[in-house]
């Protein structure tokens, strides 16, 4: 009888614990509250598909955006698409193929933008993954870090001519708050020395906000900001890659207590339209609010040795950008 007792009063208290928290996170949640409207404007989502992406696109879409949803499977990039459209009633949304885990595929796609589109005023790098595991893809990189570090490099490097062309723009990075926890070792940014799921993780997530940093000061004076951001702890699908036992738990978990999509994409969709932040570059946000940095992510010298590594790993000619 005491034991059952005591059970019942440690699972009431697990369950008083979860609704602060979620109470607590819904308070605190940063809400965009622009009301800019975007007609004659421009703008790409990667990883629109699903998540903070898709969320992130349909807000530009209500605005009256021009919306290119980069995705990798085109299937259900089609079925976002035509969801987005009718939730917006904007017909200018369209998905295009890019799959961030070939350079080629970057190239083809940033190529196929530069000649349909005259202009180009939001790029946001949305698209990310957890739990990909060791291997290398056909351009020898680690895949995770290539997924979320260098193909979206590689994309916007080769964007920023158009990008500026059409200044005033806007750069948005998302990165993470586990970037504070990243062991960074430039030596090891493509695991030439050791392998560690997590810290790929982190890691590429560091280094989103090292090259948002370096390119904003690359485009200082041209109408190009560059920021990068943490979304929260949101419940997407970005760990569907994960062991299924631990993925379900984990998704569960997270819905109960963090973030939906739509909260999740605030601060993304904050850095790309709201006039707080005009002319502002070269921050981290979380909440719609800047936020402190790990020490690294303010390294001026490590991103710019990051930057450089980076532009070898992936083959980017001097041509290929505008800088």
């Amino acid at each position: 009888m005491l034991c059952s007792l005591l059970s019942f009063h440690a699972l009431w208290a697990v369950v008083v614990l979860i609704v602060a928290v979620k109470l607590y996170n819904t308070m605190t949640a940063g809400i965009c509250r622009s009301q800019k409207q975007l007609n004659g404007k421009t703008a790409i989502v990667t990883g629109a598909n699903t998540g903070i992406g898709k969320e992130t696109a349909l807000d530009l879409a209500r605005r009256g955006a021009k919306v290119i949803l980069a995705c990798r499977d085109l299937k259900n990039g089609k079925i976002a698409c035509d969801e987005i459209i009718a939730r917006s009633n904007n017909s200018k949304v369209e998905v295009r193929h890019l799959d961030l885990s070939s350079l080629a595929s970057v190239r083809k796609f940033a190529k196929d933008i530069i000649s349909t589109e005259t202009h180009l005023e939001i790029l946001v790098n949305n698209a990310g993954a957890g739990g990909l595991g060791e291997k290398r893809t056909a351009d020898g990189l680690q895949i995770g870090m290539q997924v979320n570090h260098f193909s979206p490099f590689l994309l916007t490097c080769l964007l920023v001519g158009l990008l500026k062309k059409s200044a005033p723009s806007r750069i948005v990075m998302v990165s993470s708050l586990v970037h504070k926890y990243a062991k960074f070792d430039l030596d090891n940014l493509n695991s030439e020395k050791w392998f560690n799921d997590i810290q790929v993780y982190n890691c590429s997530k560091l280094a989103n906000i090292l090259v948002a940093n370096e390119l904003s000061r690359k485009l200082s004076g041209t109408g190009v900001t560059v920021n990068s951001l943490h979304p929260g702890v949101v419940g997407t699908d970005i760990m569907r890659r994960m062991p299924r036992f631990i993925y379900y738990i984990a998704k569960f978990m997270i819905s109960l207590i963090f973030k939906n999509p739509e909260q999740g994409a605030q601060t993304s969709i904050y850095l790309a339209v709201s006039e707080d932040v005009e002319g502002v570059s070269g921050k981290y946000f979380s909440d719609c609010k800047e936020a402190t940095v790990a020490k690294d992510a303010l390294d001026v010298g490590l991103a710019k040795k990051l930057w450089e590594k980076s532009e070898v790993l992936v083959g980017l000619k001097a041509e290929e950008m505008d800088l």
